[in-house]
């Protein structure tokens, strides 16, 4: 048996069941609901039991998980993920018509998207819907699950420079084909249709277009694997694992998936939020202790922002730091930067390698190339709302932010057992370093 196939069949499992970060949460709630965790709400009181897991939701697509098996915990100890990725967002009035014949889907992008990889591609569509009830005003997720639409190129006869390098215009580029000679609003009629209602009840939409083609193991020795949304259903995954895998009985542990980070994080579910903050301090409170508690148990926790990295494409080495290069199937990456876009510090990434020792996990370092910028994630700006000693953490992937990824099948099995040793552990911040159990 092939753990490190079977557990990357799980990831693309995972990533199928995902198409939208509300969908990716709810696949997360099933997992958390299945092994006993309760679902909070942040509209009601709560009463909460030691030992006893539980989890809350925010605006659909950001959830946070915890345990606290007793009340006099010494320290959080937090895993941050997000549930997003770059795509195209349906507009509202979705549909259009063009040339009296066509039927469009109207789009806008969502995040840094590589753009050309979205055309000649099976699409489909996928979200939530919003529609008036009898008792109010009701959510629904919706998926067509089907080859729905496609974004065809131009033929190299009339686009003769295609191959000399191209900007893409999303009004005019990116709106995927959807049909042909078909009378009325059908894409609304088809939505409502999914969503089990009349069209005359959906009241607003929040949908996105995703590629359909599903995750592939391939590779000489069948090391890589490719799917959408890698980036970072494949982290988000993994903390789910290791963190349903238990945790240290003097810790607070806790497992977050954060919306809008390919967007700026600030949304009310994004890391910028006060999300995580809110919710730890309910946490601290709802076990009777007192905001000097709360503070000390933030002062001595610890952060680990989970966030892929890139891995150095053969094509173009010379875009990377010289050094500190990091490939697929080589470990977690421990990624470092001078300006802070990336949280760690020596103390913070001295706790990651003992982990990854104690684990028999490998780790890399990944820093950018000097003069080529690179992107942020999580962990800077959930710290502006909660500051914790923390790390940024990932794994390594070619292709980041195209509607089809590539990672290292070896890479998922030593995320999930990084963390789980750091559930399990005990890592307390002290004035002269860390407590360590």
């Amino acid at each position: 048996m092939n753990t490190d196939r079977n557990r990357t069949e799980e990831l693309t499992a995972f990533i199928g069941e995902s198409p939208t970060p509300y969908h990716a949460v709810a696949a997360m709630e099933k997992r958390l609901a299945d092994r006993g965790f309760a679902r909070l709400h942040e509209t009601e009181h709560w009463e909460l039991e030691a030992g006893q897991g539980y989890y809350v939701v925010r605006g659909g697509t950001s959830l946070l998980a915890f345990r606290v098996q007793k009340a006099d915990f010494t320290n959080f100890q937090t895993v941050l993920c997000h549930s997003d990725s770059p795509c195209l967002r349906i507009k509202e009035n979705g549909q259009m018509t063009a040339l009296k014949r066509y039927a469009r889907i109207n789009v806008e992008k969502y995040g840094g998207l590589l753009m050309a990889p979205w055309l000649d591609r099976p699409l489909s569509a996928a979200g939530r819907v919003v529609l008036e009830t009898e008792r109010g005003v009701e959510e629904r997720l919706v998926d067509f699950d089907r080859d729905l639409l496609l974004i065809p190129n131009m033929a190299i006869h009339m686009d003769r420079k295609a191959n000399e390098g191209r900007k893409y215009e999303v009004q005019k580029d990116l709106l995927p084909l959807y049909g042909q000679d078909i009378a009325g609003d059908t894409f609304m009629t088809q939505l409502a249709g999914l969503a089990g209602c009349g069209a005359d009840q959906i009241l607003s939409t929040d949908l996105c277009v995703y590629n359909r083609m599903e995750g592939r193991i391939w590779g000489a020795e069948r090391e890589f694997f490719s799917a959408p949304r890698i980036d970072d259903l494949q982290c988000a995954f993994g903390g789910l694992c290791a963190f349903l895998g238990g945790s240290h009985p003097d810790t607070a542990a806790v497992f977050a998936v954060l919306d809008h980070e390919e967007v700026g994080s600030r949304s009310r579910q994004g890391a910028d939020s006060t999300f995580l903050r809110d919710c730890l301090g309910r946490i601290n409170g709802a076990f009777g202790r007192d905001r000097e508690q709360y503070l000390r148990a933030v002062a001595a926790g610890f952060q680990i922002s989970a966030d892929n990295a890139q891995a150095v494409a053969p094509s173009h080495p010379e875009k990377y730091d010289p050094v500190n290069q990091v490939f697929m199937n080589d470990g977690v990456v421990i990624k470092y930067h001078g300006e802070q876009k990336y949280t760690t510090d020596g103390l913070s990434a001295a706790a990651v390698k003992r982990l990854a020792a104690r684990a028999g996990v490998p780790v890399q370092a990944y820093t950018n190339h000097s003069d080529v910028g690179g992107g942020s994630t999580l962990g800077n700006l959930s710290n502006s709302q909660v500051s914790f000693l923390s790390a940024d953490i990932g794994l390594a992937q070619l292709a980041m932010h195209s509607p089809y990824e590539t990672a290292g099948v070896k890479d998922t099995g030593y995320l999930v057992k990084l963390l789980e040793t750091y559930y399990q552990s005990r890592i307390c911040r002290e004035p002269k370093g860390l407590h360590w159990e």
